[in-house]
C-alpha cells in the first residue's frame, strides 16, 4: 500500500558499552551504574586515551567502545545546558540529533524544544519558540504532553497531545531543524478528534494514527491516515478483530505493510495483547503468543530494529516493570533482553526512547521520565549486530561477486583481457630486463674469458633464443591487450552513455509515477465526494418518500371528510327544498284564505 524505503537489519545480542571523548585528557562521558566492575571501565578508558594519542591530529569526536562484562543500560554524561526534568514528552531523531519537545515538569506543561547532538554529545535549546500562522503572524507554540513526534526529512512533526490551550481536533505542527521555526499544517478532510496517549507511525509521506484518549477521557480505537503532501485526513475502515479502545500503548510498522499494536490501558484494566493490521487486506488480527509473554503494561516505549521490536519499561497503576523485551516478528516469539537496575530511567513513567545510528553502531537512547520526581537523565543501550548474520552476508557478497566476475568475463571479454594484458605487460617488462642483463653478462664473459667451455656459450645462446621467443610472444600479447583495452574503453563509454540514458528514462518514469499518484489521489477524492453526494441523495430520497406517504394519508383523510361533507350538504339541500315547498303551500293557503274572506260592505246612509 505504501511505497517507502525498506531497511532490513540483522541484529543480535545487546551488550554494555562505554562512550568516551577522543580528545586528550577528557574523561569518559559515561557513568557506570552501581555494582559495576571499575577495573574494566578504567582499562577501557586507558585504551581509548591511547588510541586518541595516536590520532591526535583528528578533531575531537565521541568514540563508542564495546567493553564491559555486564549487559545493561548505561548512564550517559553529556555537556551543554541540561534540559528541565520532564516526563510525558516526545522525542525523535533527525539526522544526528535527538529532538525533544514539550512534556510535563514539576511546574506544569512545557513548550520548549531541546536538541541533543550525537556528534558532540551536548545539549542545546532551540532558539525559536514561535511559529508562523497562515497570516504570517508569530504566535506562541502551545504547551503539550502525551503527544507524538515523528521525523520527516529535516523536520520533526508534532501530532496531537493534550495542549494548553486545548483543541477540538488533532493538530499537526512542523518544526524545521535548520531554521528552528515552527509552522502549523492546515489540515483538511476527516480530521480526528483531539486526543493524547495515541501512537503515530510514518510510512513515506503518510502518517498512521491509532487510538488514544480524548478530552473526556474516553478511550479510542479508531484508525486514521494523514497525507503530508495533500494535508488531508482520512478515516480508515478495517475488518477483522480490531484492538479494544486504549491509550498509552505502542505501535510500529514492519516491512512497509504491517502495523503492530501492543499493550496500553483500557477503561478498567491494563493490557498485554498484541494485534497486527495488514494494509494490503485491511484486516485486523490478534497474534497468538508463543513462549514467554510480557505482563500487562502501559506507558512503555518500543523501537523496531530490523525484525526485532525492542520494548522497554511500562507498567500498571500498582507496579512499574524494568525488563527490556524483544519481540521477534518473524518467529512471533517474546524474549527478555536485559533486566536493568531499579535506578534505570526505563523504570520511570513517561520516558522517551529513540534509535540512533552512530559510527556504524546502533544504540537505543532513553531520556527523562518520572519516578518520584521528573528526570533529565540520558541512558544508552548498544545493539550489536549479529556476527553470524554478517558472516553469511559477507559469504553471500563473495558468491555474488564471483557470479558477477564470471558474468563480466563471459559478457565483457575485452575488459578481462585488458586486465590480463596489463599483468602480462608487467611480466614482459621484467623479461626484457632479464634479457638485457643476460646479454650484458654474456658479452662480458665472452670477451674476458675465452677459455670457458663451449657448453656455457651454447647455454647462453639457447637461453637468449628462448627469452627472445618469450619476448615476442609477450609483445604480441601486449599488443592484443592494448587493442582489448581500447575496445573495453569504447565499451565502457557506450555503457556509461546507456547508463545516463537509463537514468534519464528512470527519472521520467518517476515523474510519470508521481503524476499518476497525484491523479489517483484526485480520483480517490472525487470518489469520496461522489459517495458523500450519493449518501446525501439517498437520505433526501428517503425523506421525500416519507413526506409523500404522509401527504397521501392526509389526502385520503381529506377526501373522506369531503365525501361526508357532500352527503351532509345534499341532505341540507333536500331539506331546504322541502322547506321551500312548504312555504309555497303556505302561501297558496294564505292566498286562498284571503280569497274566501267576505267583501266589506259599504255603510248604509239614511
Amino acid at each position: 500500500m505504501f511505497s517507502f524505503s525498506r531497511r532490513r537489519m540483522k541484529l543480535g545480542r545487546v551488550k554494555k558499552v562505554q562512550l568516551s571523548e577522543s580528545a586528550n585528557g577528557i574523561k569518559s562521558p559515561t557513568r557506570p551504574p552501581k555494582q559495576s566492575n571499575n577495573s574494566n571501565v578504567e582499562s577501557a578508558m586507558l585504551a581509548v586515551n591511547h588510541s586518541d594519542e595516536l590520532e591526535s591530529h583528528c578533531p575531537p569526536a565521541p568514540v563508542i567502545n564495546s567493553s564491559g562484562n555486564s549487559e545493561n543500560w548505561m548512564v550517559l554524561s553529556v555537556a551543554g545546558e541540561t534540559p528541565v526534568p520532564r516526563f510525558n514528552h516526545a522525542a525523535t531523531v533527525v539526522g544526528n540529533k535527538m529532538i525533544v519537545v514539550g512534556g510535563e515538569s514539576a511546574n506544569g506543561l512545557l513548550d520548549d524544544v531541546q536538541v541533543l547532538n550525537f556528534d558532540t554529545f551536548s545539549w542545546t535549546m532551540a532558539s525559536s519558540k514561535l511559529y508562523l500562522s497562515p497570516s504570517n503572524l508569530p504566535l506562541k507554540i502551545p504547551s503539550c504532553k502525551g503527544h507524538s513526534l515523528v521525523s520527516w526529512g529535516k523536520k520533526a512533526l508534532l501530532v496531537g497531545g493534550r495542549t494548553d490551550p486545548a483543541n477540538d481536533k488533532v493538530s499537526v505542527w512542523s518544526f524545521d531543524t535548520e531554521t528552528e521555526c515552527w509552522s502549523v499544517m492546515e489540515a483538511k478532510g476527516e480530521i480526528p478528534v483531539a486526543r493524547s496517549g495515541h501512537t503515530v507511525v510514518r510510512a513515506s509521506s503518510v502518517l498512521i494514527l491509532f487510538g488514544g484518549e480524548d478530552a473526556k477521557k474516553k478511550k479510542l480505537n479508531d484508525l486514521h491516515m494523514f497525507d503530508l503532501k495533500s494535508l488531508t485526513w482520512l478515516t480508515l475502515q478495517c475488518t477483522g478483530t480490531r484492538p479494544s479502545p486504549r491509550s498509552n500503548h505502542i505501535a510500529t510498522l514492519y516491512d512497509d505493510k504491517t502495523l503492530f499494536v501492543f499493550g496500553g490501558a483500557s477503561k478498567s484494566r491494563t493490557l498485554n495483547d498484541l494485534y497486527s493490521l495488514d494494509f494490503e487486506t485491511m484486516v485486523w488480527s490478534r497474534i497468538k503468543i508463543r513462549g514467554f509473554h510480557p505482563s500487562p503494561r502501559a506507558g512503555c516505549c518500543g523501537i523496531l530494529c530490523g525484525t526485532k521490536w525492542y520494548i522497554a519499561g511500562g507498567g500498571s497503576r500498582k507496579k512499574r516493570h524494568a525488563e527490556t523485551f524483544i519481540y521477534d516478528i518473524l518467529k512471533s516469539e517474546w524474549s527478555v533482553a536485559i533486566t536493568p537496575l531499579p535506578s534505570s530511567i526505563t523504570t520511570n513513567k513517561g520516558f522517551s526512547l529513540v534509535l540512533v545510528q552512530h559510527k556504524d553502531k546502533d544504540f537505543l537512547v532513553a531520556f527523562g521520565g518520572c519516578k518520584k520526581e521528573p528526570s533529565n537523565q540520558v541512558e544508552v543501550l548498544i545493539i550489536e549486530k549479529n556476527e553470524s548474520s554478517m558472516g553469511r552476508r559477507s559469504t553471500l557478497s563473495k558468491s555474488v561477486g564471483q557470479m558477477q566476475f564470471a558474468k563480466c568475463s563471459s559478457s565483457a571479454g575485452p575488459a578481462s583481457q585488458m586486465i590480463n594484458g596489463s599483468s602480462q605487460s608487467s611480466v614482459a617488462s621484467a623479461a626484457k630486463q632479464n634479457l638485457a642483463s643476460v646479454i650484458e653478462h654474456g658479452s662480458d664473459d665472452r670477451s674476458g674469458a675465452l677459455s670457458a667451455p663451449t657448453s656455457i656459450y651454447q647455454f647462453y645462446d639457447t637461453r637468449m633464443a628462448s627469452l627472445s621467443r618469450k619476448n615476442g610472444i609477450l609483445e604480441v600479447q601486449l599488443a592484443t591487450a592494448l587493442a582489448s583495452r581500447d575496445t573495453a574503453e569504447r565499451t565502457l563509454a557506450a555503457a556509461l552513455k546507456s547508463k545516463e540514458e537509463m537514468e534519464k528514462k528512470f527519472a521520467d518514469a518517476m515523474k510519470e509515477m508521481e503524476l499518476l499518484k497525484e491523479k489517483l489521489t484526485g480520483i480517490e477524492l472525487a470518489h469520496e465526494e461522489a459517495n458523500n453526494l450519493s449518501n446525501i441523495v439517498h437520505s433526501d430520497n428517503v425523506r421525500l418518500e416519507h413526506d409523500v406517504a404522509f401527504l397521501k394519508a392526509v389526502l385520503d383523510d381529506t377526501q373522506k371528510e369531503l365525501h361526508s361533507t357532500r352527503g351532509v350538504l345534499a341532505g341540507e339541500r333536500a331539506r331546504a327544498f322541502q322547506l321551500q315547498v312548504e312555504v309555497f303551500h303556505l302561501k297558496q293557503r294564505l292566498q286562498s284564505m284571503e280569497n274566501r274572506a267576505p267583501t266589506p260592505r259599504k255603510p248604509f246612509n239614511v
